[in-house]
């Protein structure tokens, strides 16, 4: 089967005037589109999304299914929607559902989709805790440790949010030989807490602006520190978290142009029903957002590709950027081997979109 495609995402920039042969399962062949007639013709070839936090999806929130079974549903779920590889994102909860999400994410390496796991929390600021659970927020500690140990010998990728000023400089330095990636998050750090967090071995700032001090002019905070370093930034681009200025400013502003990412921060109403539960109580979409009985957002209900629609609506971020905030930045962020376009890529990888930048069918 021959694809023809206007444009394909080829080593960090869009290409024209190429095609590529599949045998239903893998790329066989990439090469110039030339006088063959194509069985398909689509406007854009890519990668799937890469999404570094996905708490749920398809109706299964990662906190109350903490299993293999659990975790396939939720990257199931985000694969009908463009996004073909995920970290399973487990917020804040009790130390024996820590244990359970790092078993099932052990168990499950291999499968298709997961990449790793993303643990948000429980060693968060209290004043930031946004919709966590309170009564499991605690210190970074020796259990967590061990978990985290535990998946590093698995050689399972961690991503691990923390608010970088409550936790032991040692654990922070440990915790980053072990390979654990660390981010700071749901904090309280002024400026200079974040640039001692990024000494002490932080490299990523989670979901930038949200469950964080804001800048003023005599207080920069973690913000600008994030801003204003060589760290990736995860962002929430559905218009709701942070507002197209403040997306459009930090794009601007940072000195390197390749560490900002998109993820969906998606909950299970992602490719499932309009509500769910969460520590007892009801979470529903209202009006897009989803709020908690305190007021507080509660994740997103949004996909990696309406972010990547909106994240161009809403800014001067071009196509070829957008692609690879939603693809390559967060699997550079996270020391994964790339998704590239080539002979012997897995078609089930790979997503076609149209001028809309829409799904559209591949075979």
């Amino acid at each position: 089967m021959l694809i023809s495609a206007d444009r394909i995402w080829i080593d960090g920039q869009l290409q024209t005037g190429l095609a590529i042969e599949t045998d239903g399962i893998t790329v066989t062949d990439l090469r110039p589109r030339g006088r063959d007639r194509a069985d398909l013709n689509v406007p854009l070839l890519m990668p799937g999304c890469t999404d570094l936090q996905v708490n749920g999806g398809g109706g299964v929130l990662l906190n109350t299914d903490p299993t293999v079974a659990g975790i396939e549903a939720i990257a199931a779920a985000h694969r009908r929607l463009g996004t073909v590889s995920i970290l399973p994102t487990l917020i804040t909860d009790a130390p024996e559902v820590m244990e359970a999400a790092a078993s099932a994410v052990i168990a499950a390496m291999g499968r298709p989709g997961i990449a790793g796991i993303h643990l948000e929390g429980p060693h968060l600021a209290p004043e930031k805790r946004g919709t966590h659970d309170a009564r499991h927020i605690r210190p970074l500690d020796g259990r967590t440790m061990t978990v985290l140990q535990r998946l590093r010998d698995a050689d399972v990728p961690v991503l691990l949010t923390l608010a970088p000023e409550l936790a032991a400089p040692d654990l922070l330095r440990r915790a980053a030989r072990m390979g654990v990636v660390l981010s700071a998050g749901h904090s309280m750090a002024n400026a200079d807490q974040a640039r001692q967090a990024m000494a002490d071995g932080v490299t990523m700032f989670t979901h930038l602006y949200n469950a964080m001090p804001q800048m003023n002019s005599r207080d920069p905070g973690m913000v600008a520190a994030a801003i204003l370093s060589d760290a990736y930034c995860g962002m929430i681009t559905d218009g709701i978290h942070v507002s197209a200025d403040m997306l459009a400013l930090t794009l601007a502003a940072r000195p390197r142009k390749d560490r900002c990412f998109i993820v969906s921060d998606a909950m299970p109403t992602v490719g499932g029903p309009d509500r769910f539960q969460l520590y007892g109580q009801q979470i529903r979409v209202r009006d897009g957002a989803l709020i908690n009985a305190e007021g507080s957002l509660a994740g997103a209900h949004i996909d990696m590709l309406e972010s990547l629609r909106r994240l161009i609506a809403m800014t001067p971020a071009t196509l070829e950027q957008a692609i690879a905030m939603a693809t390559d930045i967060p699997r550079q962020a996270m020391g994964l081997h790339p998704l590239r376009i080539a002979i012997g890529t897995p078609l089930a990888d790979l997503i076609a979109l149209d001028r809309d930048l829409h799904l559209t069918p591949l075979i």
